[in-house]
């Protein structure tokens, strides 16, 4: 019989889509450390040209950035970060279109996920709409994409941070220095 026990928190993990970055950076960033805490990464802008699905809404040529915070997060608060994040979206609209899309996801030892508003057969319903996308798992020392995992998130220039973050995660853990958003 398996015991069910708690697991470690994990790493709150935020890519940013945009070609409009001058009308809200960095006050997006201000908004983003008011609600999760100090960023501990930030990386980008980063191109974005693996598909054109954001083209139209977002303008073009889109980049990404990619950011974390020093504050470790429940695996279970997955669906609030993503309404969080989605609220965030809605209170930036530009002639009724996102200036920016914000992905959250958890990164563990083990995976990163992210939270979407979208189902398919390889996602998991959490709550309130929002399911999970096992994008990522690691595995023989490195990040593996699966069969369903975007060609962004499974590109190297991805992927290097993606080593970064799970390595400085990782130490965090050991040293168990770290808070825990939102604070208990």
């Amino acid at each position: 019989m398996s015991v069910p026990k708690n697991p470690e928190p994990g790493k709150l993990f935020l890519s940013i889509l945009s070609a409009k970055w001058h009308l809200f950076w960095p006050g997006l960033l201000d908004s983003l450390e008011n609600k999760f805490g100090k960023s501990d990464y930030l990386q980008g802008p980063i191109p974005f040209n693996e598909t054109s699905y954001y083209d139209q809404e977002l303008d073009t040529p889109i980049s990404r950035r990619i950011l974390t915070f020093e504050s470790l997060v429940r695996l279970d608060s997955l669906a609030a970060l993503k309404i969080i994040t989605n609220d965030l979206e809605q209170s930036h609209l530009e002639k009724d279109k996102r200036l920016f899309n914000l992905d959250p996801g958890i990164i563990t030892l083990e995976r990163l996920v992210l939270a979407t508003g979208k189902n398919f057969t390889h996602r998991i319903y959490l709550t309130g709409g929002i399911w999970a996308d096992l994008t990522l798992i690691f595995s023989r020392g490195d990040w593996q994409a699966l069969d369903w995992t975007f060609p962004d998130y499974s590109s190297e220039k991805i992927i290097k941070h993606l080593r970064i973050i799970r390595t400085r995660y990782h130490r965090q853990l050991a040293s168990k220095d770290y808070q825990l958003w939102p604070e208990a």
